[in-house]
């Protein structure tokens, strides 16, 4: 968690068909407790399909009708390649890494935030 109403998730493994719908449910509940700002650390994110780009897409929207913001940290060269084929680059923020992510919605850079994992391997 970054502040009371913004939070990392480093999602961990591939995104995909079998993964995408229990990070949407992780996802909501950051929502259903009051989180605006969601910070999407894909690091560790080697490949994301459809399912996982529908994911970033609804949750974007959602975000939104909140007032919200979704921003994508650090993803691969393959993940970054799907964000901007698609133009889901367009609709959110992409940086190099959470914590300039999280530089950028603070506006200050002496913070370090907490981290929320979600390994998407074991689901």
């Amino acid at each position: 968690m970054i502040s009371s109403d913004a939070a990392v998730i480093t999602v961990c493994g591939e995104l995909d068909t079998d993964t995408g719908l229990a990070l949407q449910h992780q996802l909501a509940g950051q929502v259903v407790h009051g989180r605006r700002h969601l910070v999407l650390d894909l690091a560790d994110v080697p490949f994301m399909d459809s399912s996982g780009l529908r994911v970033i897409v609804r949750t974007v929207s959602e975000m939104r009708s909140i007032d919200g913001s979704v921003s994508l940290a650090a993803p691969s060269e393959v993940v970054r390649r799907v964000l901007d084929l698609t133009g889901v680059g367009m609709t959110c923020q992409i940086f190099d890494s959470a914590d300039a992510a999280c530089e950028a919605l603070l506006g200050r850079k002496d913070e370090v935030p907490d981290r929320t994992a979600y390994d998407t391997v074991d689901r």
